[in-house]
């Protein structure tokens, strides 16, 4: 990097960067920890001298201090899969419920939103189709920040809600079924050759929930790859050319996962979202009525501040199944 003709080539240049910005987010952490001894060592002692409350009380709060740069690297060290480090493509779908999944989605939608805000992550929304009564039939987030797609896979399933119905007039009890897939976005480079006469590509107008928003014009793309029936979208973009470039980012990526699930012979783990969306196969189930509790099935956490978590705290959940050693993808 300090060589005369470094950025004669900005592109090499820009991926030595981002590669020397990985190696740091590996390294420094651990080297930090290691300082942090050293220095822990030496307020213990001067602590043990000295005797005093005031004293002991400072080397509690170094510790504590310490237990969460020790937790944080710990979900580093979890976080060892070939694909965790990157962006990815996060997909809310509606399930069987009708109205009420599409509502039900449209909640998921943002407590995720609320989550990737308070953990710093780029999240672009990249489609969304809204239902005419309420809520959304389906929804794609790119989320860019170091280790989104590891960290969010651990949210990959099934979510079942069970509460009294905001839609039903006599008010009763619904259970709505929402679905939540995570792709990996790859680098430009990946392997996969998509024939050009293998694909459908419709354009049409990309619209919100109405007025100002709707999009005058056909810059929405849809490609449908026929020989898998992978359907992928994009509206975000007022340029159809972008939208284009988008969406095929994320079919190569669909289709990637999907050649390396075939290989691996895990096509039923990596893409268990695509089974049916309803009873029987979530991975969490939040029940507001008759009592509040959230539980994920999986690992057994069981959280009862039910707001705060469609509020966007999830992390416990993510942790929880993290260290659960479930991890896949």
């Amino acid at each position: 990097m300090t060589g005369s003709t470094f950025w004669d080539d900005q592109e090499k240049a820009n991926t030595l960067i981002q590669e020397l910005k990985e190696a740091k987010a590996v390294v420094e952490p651990v080297q930090e920890i290691e300082a942090v001894l050293d220095e822990a060592q030496i307020m213990v002692d001067l602590a043990g001298e000295d005797g005093s409350e005031e004293a002991l009380a400072e080397v509690d709060a170094f510790f504590g201090d310490l237990r969460g740069r020790m937790s944080r690297l710990e979900f580093q060290v979890m976080l060892n899969g070939r694909h965790d480090k990157l962006n990815c493509f996060f997909v809310i779908q509606a399930g069987a419920g009708g109205t009420e999944s599409c509502d039900w989605a449209d909640i998921l939608l943002r407590m995720y939103l609320r989550w990737m805000e308070r953990s710093d992550y780029e999240a672009r929304l990249v489609d969304i189709l809204y239902e005419e009564e309420a809520g959304i039939k389906s929804a794609t987030i790119l989320v860019k920040g170091r280790w989104a797609y590891g960290y969010l896979k651990a949210e990959r399933g099934v979510h079942r809600l069970v509460r009294i119905s905001p839609f039903d007039a006599q008010k009763r009890r619904h259970t709505s079924f929402a679905a939540v897939d995570v792709i990996p976005e790859f680098d430009e480079d990946i392997e996969i050759d998509i024939d050009p006469q293998e694909l459908k590509i419709d354009t049409y107008r990309a619209g919100g929930a109405g007025g100002q928003h709707v999009n005058k014009t056909d810059s929405a793309v849809r490609i449908t790859h026929i020989p898998s029936g992978i359907i992928v979208q994009c509206q975000n973009e007022r340029s159809q050319h972008k939208n284009k470039s988008t969406a095929l980012k994320m079919l190569k990526a669909k289709l990637f996962r999907k050649k390396e699930a075939e290989r691996e012979a895990e096509l039923k783990n990596i893409q268990g979202v695509k089974d049916d969306i309803a009873w029987g196969r979530q991975i969490r189930s939040y029940i507001l009525h008759p009592y509040s509790l959230i539980k994920d099935h999986r690992t057994g956490l069981e959280i009862g501040n039910v707001n705060a978590v469609l509020d966007g705290e999830i992390d416990r959940f993510i942790k929880e199944y993290l260290r659960s050693g479930k991890k896949n993808g």
